[in-house]
């Protein structure tokens, strides 16, 4: 009896070791499973309301985007457990000093980990300030002012290549045209990133040999810009620039068919990129042209997060729309993953071990590449020029990312829409003839 448990010992033995090898046990099967942790919560001043009540719903969708697609593969792991983020909104309605004090007491009473950007460079510059100060890592999804940067802040990381890069991209396409532009009209909101943007224009535009016939400056948030679009027709310039926006640059766009402006090349800083631009102007929209970090159908490769056909498709399931995401929302995406790629390599939650990693990042994500110089702004990234042809955004520039050729000069408006009505017939008084 004891010889036939002992033999019956061994062959259990055998069997054991057999399913072993065989992977029919594998050591990484009997392995513990990942634990889950507590949440990462990431503060989010971001403006609801004021002249960013545009930009700032959609740098929200963005960050919404991030954190759906991080949650759902089970959070960010750190030392084996899994962490699931968590995202603390409050509006600061455009204003930098309100973003500032939503900053400080998301850090001190809420207990925020870490922050990611409001919309826009004057609150972001503001936010960034705090983050200092508490030496928490922000990283800015829509800042793109080089002057932001430059303020010696080490723990501010910035998406957006800088904002001067886009209309000399802009510039280099236009000259590539047959007739050669020669002149152009310049209209900038009166906010820091918009004179920064509207001053890198004239010093590229003029080193290239454009003449700016006409210059001038109106209030953020104008929507009316009826005068000041009249007077850059006077000047009758073969580039027409708007440095603004995204209500802005409808506003310009609408002022110019109506006033019949007829320039080589309408260029906005902002609202080419968005939907909401063709929304809002219909077929008036097409040859409109916008330097851009970002579009749908730009070819960047995925190393790290959802690819580009992936990312327009949760756009679509989450948001319940046909329509696809525009750079503003691209930007808040790509600073989330930046930020969790970074806490990833860090494999740590320690805001100062975070910050080293931000430093030593480079990815290639469906938004292009993530690294940033020793000022911390991203000056790798492609700039994309682009143009709406039938309602469709297309990469027109550089040649090798292109997905259209590039339509120069644009049509007049009286070549796409006809010659305009004539006002009515005032009827004399006391005759009721014309």
């Amino acid at each position: 009896m004891g010889r036939v448990v002992g033999i019956r010992a061994r062959l259990a033995v055998r069997l054991l070791v057999t399913l072993i090898v065989s992977g029919g046990c594998s050591m990484s099967t009997m392995s513990a499973p990942t634990r889950t942790g507590a949440d990462i919560l990431i503060g989010v001043p971001n403006a609801v309301t004021g002249d960013y009540n545009v930009e700032g719903p959609l740098t929200r969708q963005g960050y919404d985007l991030w954190a759906d697609w991080t949650n759902n593969q089970g959070g960010i792991e750190v030392q084996g457990v899994r962490h699931k983020v968590r995202l603390l909104y409050q509006d600061d309605q455009s204003q930098p000093q309100t973003s500032a004090q939503i900053a400080e007491q998301m850090l001190t009473t809420s207990k925020a980990q870490f922050l990611l950007s409001p919309y826009g460079s004057n609150t972001t510059a503001a936010v960034a300030a705090v983050a200092e100060q508490h030496k928490v890592p922000i990283v800015a999804s829509n800042a793109g002012a080089r002057q932001v940067f430059m303020q010696g802040f080490h723990y501010l990381f910035g998406i957006l290549a800088p904002v001067d890069l886009y209309p000399a991209a802009v510039i280099d396409w236009e000259l590539s045209g047959i007739p050669k532009p020669t002149s152009m009209a310049i209209l900038t909101a009166d906010d820091p990133a918009s004179l920064l943007i509207a001053q890198g224009t004239v010093d590229y535009a003029t080193s290239k040999g454009l003449k700016v016939v006409s210059l001038q400056k109106y209030p953020a948030g104008t929507t009316n810009l009826f005068a000041q679009v009249q007077q850059a027709k006077a000047a009758r310039p073969d580039i027409f620039v708007n440095s603004g926006h995204f209500l802005e640059a409808v506003a310009a766009h609408k002022a110019a068919k109506d006033l019949g402006l007829d320039a080589k090349v309408f260029s906005y800083a902002v609202g080419p990129a968005q939907p909401e631009f063709v929304q809002a102007l219909g077929p008036v929209a097409d040859f409109a042209v916008t330097g851009t970090p970002w579009n749908p159908q730009a070819k960047f490769k995925a190393d790290y997060g959802p690819s580009s056909a992936e990312y327009v498709a949760a756009f679509r399931k989450k948001f319940l729309t046909d329509k696809e995401p525009g750079f503003v929302t691209a930007d808040a995406t790509a600073a989330g993953l930046a930020l969790e790629l970074a806490i990833m390599h860090a494999n740590s939650l320690d805001p100062l071990k975070v910050r080293d990693a931000l430093a030593g990042l480079d990815a290639n994500t469906f938004y292009g590449r993530l690294k940033f110089d020793a000022q911390g702004q991203n000056t790798f990234h492609n700039v994309l020029v682009e143009q709406i042809q039938n309602g469709q955004l297309e990469t027109i520039f550089p040649p090798e990312l292109a997905t259209a050729s590039g339509t120069y000069p644009a049509p007049t408006w009286e070549a796409r829409f006809g010659a305009p009505a004539a006002p009515p017939k005032a009827k004399l008084p006391g005759t009721g003839q014309p």
